[in-house]
């Protein structure tokens, strides 16, 4: 009897020891990793469940947005495209990211206040949530890459071997997305006011990006200013890859904007390990 209670008691020994949780962080992200599928797939589900049309909504609306911009600056503004590519294949090319990054942003900015009890309740890395929130958009990502094939299609513009680095850039996108939306979600918690500013920030974002125009348009003086948007170099990366290189990549400006990601993404962490703590208490 006192070799089996010796036996049981160190099976259950539990060891308390102070910033334990805060040395095995990152490890613990990989721990935690089954409730980042399960998140992941509620916010999937969730979105598509009980709709009228269900996935097709992720495929209507940039092909909406794509059809206006091309009628406002190609018809209406007689803005040239990128070489000889179709002037909606160009748009569409950024939509692509640029809808990514916003749903991706909106998505991770409220997915802390939308996870209030299981954030209040349980110990996980919260950096899991955000991160989570974001995947959903990459899947509505996918979807339009389809339209974007389609269109391919139609217009028998196909990409040459330069479509071999798109999945760098779509990297870089998800970088863009992340840094943003972890300072976001942050402030959310704190400040529920930004939930309310983001969708103007969206809306306002769209027309400053080289989302609907050539990003050759802008004079030569300002093109290297005007890349301190980190959104310029995703946009140029993804039309120089799927465009055939009929959209030149203009690098000192494709630098500037991916450190101008990485920095975001710095200060997105760093910010979001700062304040995570009080997220319990605040939400």
């Amino acid at each position: 009897m006192t070799s089996n209670t010796s036996t049981n008691e160190t099976d259950f020994d539990l060891w308390l020891e102070a910033g334990r949780t805060e040395r095995h962080y990152w490890r613990d992200l990989w721990r935690f990793r089954e409730l980042f599928y399960v998140l992941s797939w509620r916010d999937i589900s969730v979105r598509y469940k009980q709709t009228v049309i269900g996935v097709a909504w992720a495929l209507i609306r940039p092909l909406l947005t794509m059809l206006i911009m091309t009628i406002i600056f190609s018809r209406v503004a007689k803005l040239p495209s990128e070489g000889t590519a179709p002037y909606a294949l160009m748009v569409f090319a950024a939509m692509l990211p640029w809808q990514f990054f916003a749903a991706g942003l909106a998505s991770a900015a409220d997915s802390l206040v939308t996870n209030a009890n299981l954030i209040s309740k349980v110990y996980f890395p919260r950096l899991i949530v955000p991160v989570a929130a974001i995947v959903t958009a990459f899947i509505d990502f996918l979807l339009s890459f389809v339209i974007m094939l389609a269109m391919m299609a139609f217009y028998q513009f196909w990409p040459g071997m330069r479509i071999l680095a798109l999945p760098a850039f779509v990297l870089l996108a998800i970088l863009t997305a992340l840094g943003p939306g972890l300072l976001l979600t942050a402030l959310t918690v704190r400040y529920r006011d930004f939930k309310h500013v983001l969708p103007f920030l969206v809306q306002f974002g769209i027309y400053v990006s080289p989302v609907g125009f050539s990003t050759s348009l802008i004079p030569e003086q300002w093109r290297l200013l005007y890349s301190l948007n980190p959104m310029v170099g995703v946009i140029d990366g993804f039309r120089w890859c799927l465009l055939n290189g009929e959209a030149p990549l203009y690098m000192p400006g494709f630098l500037l904007s991916t450190g101008v990601t990485l920095f975001f993404c710095v200060a997105g962490v760093c910010y979001f390990r700062k304040t995570e703590r009080s997220f319990a208490d605040v939400i």
